[in-house]
């Protein structure tokens, strides 16, 4: 069994006010920490991994074949590798959750899509 503390491990800011941690990941999935800023953006991107994920606070703005989905702390998502999304922050506040890929997503290239 692998521990890993989100204490632990540094985030890496992969694009301005987004901010993420790759926590324990296994050989079928992994986990990773996020904290989106007030005004921040996840541009538009697709990776081959499915991705779950759950917010523990703040609302989300999910743009998804020109549809925008709301989702609130509480609230948990699902999204087919594969299929281009972007996220916003339209919120004062910021927003953390957590994400779930499949296969695992470690080390990805935050510059580009993966």
């Amino acid at each position: 069994m692998e521990r890993v503390p989100l204490s632990a491990v540094e985030a890496t800011e992969a694009v301005d006010g987004v901010h993420l941690a790759q926590l324990a990941a296994g050989t079928e999935m992994s986990v990773q920490h996020f904290r989106i800023e007030a005004g921040a953006t996840v541009p538009e991107h697709s990776h081959p991994h499915e991705q779950t994920g759950y917010l523990t606070a703040g609302t989300l703005t999910f743009l998804v074949d020109d549809e925008e989905l709301t989702v609130s702390a509480g609230d948990s998502y699902a999204i087919p590798g594969g299929e281009p999304h972007a996220v916003e922050n339209r919120g004062d506040t910021t927003v953390e959750g957590v994400d779930i890929f499949a296969p695992p997503r470690v080390n990805p290239d935050w510059d580009g899509g993966d």
